[in-house]
């Protein structure tokens, strides 16, 4: 695993006890009756713990790309055996569920506006921003993030610093099969208003979706800047602003039009990062 993802004092005590863990937790998905030992269920409730504290992630930068820990995927499929059904009351509102409630936020330096729900297991670092949203287990949501009114992360999925996520935003989630990549929002990224990101798709550093631009791991990211149109699958380059559009598709009962992205240019090296989230799709007349 990278370096940064376990906080130890010493590098070979981290890769030691990573290690130990991930053998308890590779063993009980290969026999899910090792759940009863103690010393296999609490390498799961540890390693749940830890995607809670931001010291385990689904999914790491490595070597300018990313790395699916699938283990750490196991573990969260195999904390649901683990957990009970529990009623939880919050005032006058009432949850039964088997995974409890995020905690603890003014210490996190974590600003939760009601009725904003995240989940034990996923990760807000200080100064993220929860409207009223939902955070799913095994996310991690970067610095300074804003998770705007009803904007949905999915289980698992990366969201990087400073990215807003605007009102609406649906950013799927992945449990199984456990080899399926998470979404993943890089650091400083603008997602428009009522956006869907699934199916592991990799939206890359700075990049800006316009209003209701739909990723998938199928859908064509057609860039329209040059002479010739450059096609990309799953994956929104660094710095493109993207907007929703069409192409034609024959079918056996006729030519319709289907659903694409279009790269309709670059944001500007001059902005500042934060200012520069709506003005670079208004650079273009581009709806947020």
């Amino acid at each position: 695993m990278c370096d940064e993802i376990f906080f130890f004092d010493n590098c070979e005590k981290k890769c030691n006890f990573a290690a130990a863990m991930q053998q308890l937790i590779e063993k009980a998905w290969d026999d899910r009756s090792l759940l009863q030992n103690q010393e296999n269920a609490e390498a799961v409730r540890q390693a749940i713990d830890m995607l809670d504290r931001g010291e385990l992630r689904v999914a790491e930068p490595c070597n300018g790309g990313w790395k699916v820990n699938t283990w750490v995927k196991k573990a969260v499929i195999l904390y649901f055996p683990l957990c009970q059904m529990k009623t939880v009351e919050v005032g006058p509102f009432e949850f039964h569920d088997k995974i409890p409630l995020k905690s603890g936020y003014a210490s996190q330096n974590v600003r939760v506006v009601p009725h904003a729900i995240a989940r034990y297991g996923s990760y807000l670092a200080p100064g993220v921003v929860m409207m009223p949203s939902y955070v799913n287990i095994g996310a991690h949501v970067g610095e300074g993030t804003m998770v705007d009114t009803w904007a949905t992360v999915g289980s698992c999925a990366q969201i990087g610093s400073g990215v807003h996520l605007s009102g609406g935003v649906g950013i799927g989630g992945v449990l199984e099969p456990v080899q399926a990549s998470p979404v993943i929002v890089e650091d400083h990224c603008f997602i428009g208003s009522r956006c869907i990101v699934v199916e592991g798709a990799v939206v890359e550093h700075e990049a800006v979706l316009g209003a209701n631009t739909v990723i998938t791991g199928s859908t064509k990211i057609i860039d329209v800047t040059g002479d010739e149109p450059v096609v990309y699958k799953g994956r929104i380059p660094a710095r493109s602003v993207v907007i929703p559009g069409s192409y034609t598709k024959h079918f056996p009962a006729g030519d319709y039009q289907v659903p694409c992205a279009l790269i309709i240019g670059q944001r500007k090296e001059s902005t500042d990062k934060k200012t520069s989230l709506n003005a670079a799709l208004r650079d273009f007349n581009v709806s947020i």
